[in-house]
């Protein structure tokens, strides 16, 4: 019995690494070894820069609410703790909105907490 390779999908799958590192320089982009690993690699990267993200957006919101809250006689863990004490149930992302384009809106919140 003849050897059996399946070699539609060998080739699709080839295909599909080396367009995923289109663009990569030299032989990351041509040698199917190579561009796996680099493709891998850069999978590696892109599932962490997700997660960093996150944290980058969590800070620039926390700076954004801490100067706005300075600007109204407080700061930003007293404003959270009041917050929560008071029930008020804002996440950071609005609050920083509010704090940076509602500057108004913003500072009825902060004196409701104090």
């Amino acid at each position: 019995m003849p050897r059996s390779v399946n070699s539609v999908a060998s080739k699709r799958r080839r295909k599909k690494i080396l367009k995923a590192a289109k663009g990569y320089w030299g032989a990351r982009s041509k040698v199917y070894t190579v561009a796996k690993n680099a493709v891998e690699k850069a999978m590696v990267y892109a599932y962490i820069g997700r997660k960093q993200k996150k944290r980058a957006f969590r800070r620039l919101w926390i700076a954004r609410i801490n100067a706005g809250a300075r600007q109204n006689g407080t700061t930003y863990s007293r404003l959270i703790h009041g917050l929560h004490s008071n029930n008020i149930d804002l996440n950071r992302k609005v609050l920083a909105d509010m704090a940076m384009n509602h500057p108004e809106v913003f500072k009825q919140i902060v004196d409701s907490v104090k």
